[in-house]
């Protein structure tokens, strides 16, 4: 065959699961024989629509199959696919399709405004309405009916551009992270060695899949390996609990405030989870109370560490090591090398902090149409600066401290947010907590507290530092605490500090 990307792998999978369920949403079911063909005829769809070999097509809408069907589509004729996060104002949709510079955009039908407004002014010349039952009467729909299911054999390279992913632009414009075909082929090797997926695998996924995690970690392993998906649009409790025992979900990905919700449930303590057999928990490590929780029902977590840039899968921890190695994103991956370095790129000792840099054929090699940025991103021998700072183990596990932009220097000792949040976290009032810089006359900046209440609990400014005083040096420990209702967040689910600092600095 031509095609080496992953654009190819449904027709590939169908000859050897052809009857297997692919793709569960809505309560449609697809096999990969039926999903193969719908990517065929909705490929032929596109082509007649001009797109090509380097075109680039959008998708606006929360996790659906059409997601899937568009993405396969697309990266199957060589073209390039931009996932759109559903989350952002049509000016910052717009800013997306300008800067990728699409020609198509393919919505859900409830994001038809947006997706009206976020086209006007762009390169954007044709607009495909999908319906939110999958299948069901649409332009989306009648398109891909009218395209052949014939499947056509376009050469595709492992180094040619697949997919765009906008970073979250919580500071500064965003960049277009070019994601190639064989950054998400050996980051999907990664995952399949590392987590063990098997075709056997039901991969429930709640995260939205215009989000790097949900994609590289749960949806493109799981169609390799021809396991099954089911899709969620969003996150409820309720539902996922359901989803578990009626589809026997053997996989679960979240931040640690989903893993939170869920337990905390009224249907927790009676829902069936014996089928869940992987546990995986990014964004921050684990609250201590979260994992009793779990270790209660005899479930444990995994935990990873990843960025965009990587696509996404850098580091991950093994349910094994929750414990003896807590706080800890575990071991790199399998094809993936990690260096701790100081600010000339050169590896330092085991133990000492410094800026993780990270290497591997998951490794984007440029963002789109940012030389500047992309020569910015990198260190001689072509290790990516991920703007995180943290440490190796003598036994070579990560250990994140915080990212660099988020360092407080107070007084001259640098104090690194991520563990002032983690002791407060130890507080059973606390739902979420986020600790930012404020500047100070006397030390320059010190510590600042943004804390969110579990419903009917009550805490004080003074209640935190009590509980922090022994348990950290009083240069970390927040002067002030700020109590919100809930935080802004990124549609990974992780806070928007950025907008805490504009608001509480």
């Amino acid at each position: 065959m031509l095609n080496k990307g992953f654009g190819n792998w449904i027709h590939r999978r169908r000859v050897k699961s052809a009857d297997h369920p692919a793709v569960i949403h809505a309560g449609v079911s697809l096999s990969y024989a039926e999903l193969a063909e719908r990517i065929n005829k909705l490929s032929d769809a596109l082509r007649e629509r001009g797109i090509g070999a380097g075109s680039r097509v959008a998708f606006l809408g929360a996790n659906h199959a059409a997601f899937l069907e568009t993405m396969f589509a697309t990266t199957q004729l060589g073209a390039i696919f931009v996932p759109l996060n559903i989350r952002l104002a049509p000016r910052e949709l717009n800013f997306a399709l300008r800067d990728s510079g699409s020609e198509l955009l393919i919505h859900v039908a409830d994001l038809a405004a947006d997706a009206q407004a976020a086209s006007a002014d762009s390169p954007v010349s044709q607009l495909l309405e999908v319906a939110m039952i999958p299948g069901q009467d649409s332009s989306y729909e009648r398109a891909l009916q009218a395209g052949s299911s014939e499947h056509k054999d376009v050469n595709v390279q492992l180094e040619d551009p697949a997919i765009i992913l906008y970073t979250s632009g919580t500071t500064g414009t965003p960049k277009g992270a070019v994601l190639t075909h064989g950054n998400m082929t050996w980051n999907s090797y990664n995952v399949i060695v590392d987590y063990d997926i098997t075709s056997k695998s039901v991969g429930l996924l709640i995260a939205p899949m215009f989000h790097v995690a949900a994609l590289g970690m749960g949806a493109l392993p799981v169609l390799l390996k021809g396991g099954t998906l089911v899709l969620q649009e969003r996150f409820e409790p309720a539902a996922v609990l359901d989803a578990i025992q009626r589809y026997k979900i053997t996989q679960l990905s979240g931040v640690p405030t989903t893993f939170q919700l869920l337990a905390e449930h009224e249907n927790w303590a009676a829902a069936d989870l014996s089928s869940l057999q992987m546990l995986t928990c990014g964004g921050s490590a684990v609250p201590l109370r979260v994992l009793e929780a779990y270790e209660e029902r005899g479930l444990g977590f995994s935990g990873g560490y990843g960025m965009t840039e990587t696509a996404p899968g850098t580091s991950m921890l093994q349910a094994a090591y929750s414990r003896p190695k807590m706080g800890s994103a575990g071991l790199p991956h399998f094809f993936t090398d990690i260096r701790i370095a100081d600010g000339q790129g050169q590896a330092l000792p085991a133990g000492e902090v410094g800026e993780i840099l990270i290497s591997g054929p998951n490794v984007i090699e440029e963002y789109w149409q940012r030389p500047e940025a992309t020569e910015a991103s990198f260190h001689e021998g072509g290790w990516f600066r991920s703007g995180d700072i943290g440490y190796l183990d003598s036994e070579g596990f990560l250990f994140i401290s915080d990212r660099l932009k988020d360092m407080i220097i107070s007084g001259g000792e640098n104090i690194y947010p991520a563990e002032v949040e983690q002791a407060i976290m130890e507080l059973p009032e606390i739902e979420s907590v986020a600790v930012i810089g404020v500047p100070d006359d006397k030390w320059g900046e010190v510590p600042r507290a943004i804390v969110v209440l579990k419903p009917g609990s009550t805490l004080d400014e003074s209640d935190i530092e009590g509980h922090l005083n022994g348990r950290l040096a009083r240069y970390k420990i927040p002067r002030t605490s700020v109590f919100l209702n809930e935080f802004p967040r990124t549609a990974s689910g992780k806070i928007r500090k950025s907008d805490l600092r504009k608001q509480f600095s």
